[in-house]
């Protein structure tokens, strides 16, 4: 058999993209931060020296690096520049504990670490076994890099090698580096461009996710992959994004559930200013997006804008739904993402009738390549070519795709088999609540009976008036059995509630 590549063969490698949209417009403004812009000359210029830096502590080819940091455009040049040099990135969330940070760097064996001010505070007196430093963003690398320039030569990149590691969010367990390769990620970029028209070279997008998660990441690349410019948040201010959108011009965002609620909760004296005018693209993803919340988005915004997407971390972007089809199919989360399969298959392992629920399977290029040392759970995640991380769906007579839910927070009381996004979606009808999360209290009688944790706006609700807001809505058995008021639902920083803590805490 041939197994040489032609002479011509490129592999698509992150890096070379951003590297090549660089010498197209080198004056342009590529990133703005608060007062901070780069053009991309000089976003260009920073990853040469950014990847000399990293190379200056000869670290062996493909060892491990980390992030752990705010958004800021440092904060893509270093993932940039570690990509250069063939060097996978843990990207580690900066507002986990000090002990939490510590275990995902030393279970990532990163040789460097690069950290923002605050987290280098948080590490004060903190070792972390086989790290040979520390590097702070907001001091010393920036005295390095004049210090510094891009290694003479540079290794060969293939697409197939890992390029980031994010961590999961531990929802369900410990998290798990997802091993993020170039050519998924590169690939999930023109699928992006295709299906929502938003990443050309004239668009302007508003990155508000945090970066150190795959949809974080991605939606803060992919304008600068294809010429554009993006504007970084590093922090959440609901009235400063409603602001932003409509006097920056910007043509697409990206937000998560929470992100949405906070910028239609904003006065409306600014809702009424911050129409969005210049928008042509808004996409969502992380977390399920209610339905309710879903019609308040396309009531403010207006119609032919929203997209929601399906997918997850390992997986990519999975599925699609268009703006046309938002009203229309209720609670649905679209059609396969361009490239991509999907089947839903029963406990027997074989393909589901349309509407009959099961677990969902994806195929496609965009799949990562197994978590970081663990076999046994990179396995499970498989079944050959197909990919699985244990969330439950159906398909309609069309196939538009409808998540049920996580597989691991099915209920199951008296037997019947109890999902909490539909419960969740019908009292999120209700004016009074604000938030909701519903989890399995364990009962004697029933084994589990149905526990709603709800954040209320004003008036507190009794259970009676839950209840009945809820009759000839769901079955009795799926009717909340207890509830409990909370100030605000756990969430990770992609807005997925942590229905573990909820499930420990006691009423």
């Amino acid at each position: 058999m041939i197994t040489d590549l032609p002479s011509s063969f490129k592999h698509t490698v992150i890096s070379d993209g951003i590297l090549s949209a660089c010498s197209q417009s080198p004056s342009k403004v590529a990133y703005k931060h608060g007062q901070k812009t780069r053009t991309y000359h000089e976003l260009k210029q920073r990853i040469d020296s950014i990847s000399g830096i990293i190379h200056s502590f000869q670290i062996p080819m493909k060892c491990n690096i980390a992030i752990v940091a705010s958004n800021s455009i440092e904060y893509m040049e270093i993932v940039l520049a570690a990509s250069k040099l063939g060097h996978p990135i843990a990207t580690v969330n900066p507002k986990l504990t000090a002990n939490d940070i510590v275990s995902i760097c030393e279970d990532a064996e990163a040789k460097l670490v690069f950290v923002d001010q605050k987290v280098s505070s948080l590490l004060v007196g903190r070792n972390i076994r086989g790290v040979q430093e520390i590097i702070g963003i907001d001091n010393e690398m920036e005295t390095l890099i004049a210090q510094t320039e891009c290694p003479s030569q540079l290794p060969t990149i293939k697409e197939k090698e890992t390029f980031t590691i994010p961590y999961t969010s531990g929802t369900t367990g410990k998290p798990k580096g997802v091993l993020v390769p170039h050519r998924s990620r590169a690939l999930t970029l023109y699928g992006m461009a295709d299906a929502y028209g938003c990443f050309s070279s004239d668009d302007r997008f508003l990155s508000i996710a945090p970066m150190c998660h795959g949809a974080g990441m991605i939606f803060s690349l992919a304008p600068i992959f294809f010429g554009g410019y993006a504007e970084i948040m590093d922090d959440f201010n609901p009235e400063l994004v409603m602001k932003t959108l409509e006097d920056e011009e910007m043509t697409g965002f990206f937000g998560v559930p929470t992100h949405f609620y906070g910028m239609l909760g904003v006065d409306q004296s600014i809702l009424d200013n911050c129409s969005g005018s210049s928008l042509k693209t808004i996409i969502s993803n992380a977390a399920a997006l209610p339905q309710s919340l879903k019609e308040k988005i396309v009531k403010h915004f207006g119609e032919g804008l929203l997209y929601e997407c399906y997918g997850s971390t390992e997986g990519g972007i999975i599925s699609n739904l268009g703006p046309d089809d938002q009203l229309r199919k209720k609670q649905c989360v679209g059609e396969p993402f361009p490239f991509t399969e999907i089947k839903i298959l029963n406990n027997d392992g074989d393909e589901c009738e349309p509407n009959e629920v099961g677990e969902v399977f994806t195929s496609s290029p965009y799949i990562f390549n197994g978590y970081w040392q663990k076999e046994k759970e990179t396995q499970d995640a498989f079944d050959g070519e197909w990919l699985t991380v244990g969330d439950l769906a159906k398909k309609d007579e069309d196939g538009f795709l409808y998540i049920v839910d996580r597989k691991k927070d099915m209920i199951i009381s008296g037997g019947v088999n109890i999902y909490p996004r539909e419960i969740e979606e019908v009292l999120l009808e209700h004016p009074e609540i604000n938030d909701i999360a519903i989890v399995g209290e364990p009962d004697e009688k029933w084994g589990e009976i149905i526990k709603a944790f709800i954040v209320f706006k004003e008036e507190e609700l009794s259970l009676d008036v839950i209840q009945d807001f809820c009759s000839n809505k769901i079955a009795s058995i799926k009717m909340p059995k207890i509830i409990e008021t909370i100030d605000a639902l756990p969430r990770n920083a992609n807005g997925k509630v942590l229905k573990t803590e909820l499930r420990g805490t006691k009423a």
